[in-house]
């Protein structure tokens, strides 16, 4: 993997190869460097071993996607702000399954640092409301799971969305369904 500003200097200096090629009238071969360079470019915003953990991830095998996901030594360095977002949210999502905890950390710094794509967001506060609920905040629950639906524009989640709102539902119990009675247990000792 090369650092994002190698890839640069590289793109550059295939384009000034390119252009020199051009003036000596072999625009066939400043063509192919100038598509060579496009290469470079596209890799410094979608850097290559998070397509490659995308690719493992789709198809579940999330040991894969971690394998390639350590590849990347120093994000900081290594990544642009969004693809750093990436990396977190993928972390989020193969730490989920085991630690509750720091899979909410990587999924607020996903947040926090931009996802380019509204389904990836719309998961990302998807996911942190399924923990918030099991941490029983539940107004931030419901605050989050708005606003997944609000991005949800092409309706890809709408099953875990509902889902999620009945299991809120069902957690809230019978106390809600009671109104001012009380819950169900109460009502019985007063015989109604």
């Amino acid at each position: 993997m090369y650092n994002k500003i190698i890839k640069l200097i590289i793109a550059t200096s295939i384009i000034a190869y390119a252009v020199y090629q051009f003036t000596e009238g072999y625009i066939g071969n400043g063509i192919m460097f100038i598509l060579l360079s496009l290469i470079f470019v596209f890799l410094y915003f979608k850097n290559e071993f998070i397509l490659l953990a995308f690719l493992r991830l789709r198809k579940q095998d999330f040991d894969g996607a971690k394998k390639w996901l350590n590849k990347i030594k120093n994000p900081e360095s290594a990544l642009v702000k969004k693809q750093q977002g990436y990396y977190n949210y993928l972390h989020g999502i193969m730490v989920s399954q085991s630690n509750m905890n720091d899979a909410e950390k990587y999924f607020k710094k996903a947040i926090s640092l931009g996802l380019s794509m509204d389904h990836d967001l719309a998961m990302a506060k998807l996911n942190l409301a399924g923990i918030a609920f099991s941490k029983r905040r539940k107004q931030e629950a419901q605050k989050l799971l708005t606003e997944a639906t609000k991005l949800d524009k092409q309706g890809m989640l709408t099953d875990q969305i509902k889902m999620m709102k009945q299991n809120m539902k069902r957690a809230a119990g019978p106390n809600q369904h009671f109104g001012a009675g009380g819950s169900l247990r109460a009502q019985k000792r007063r015989g109604k």
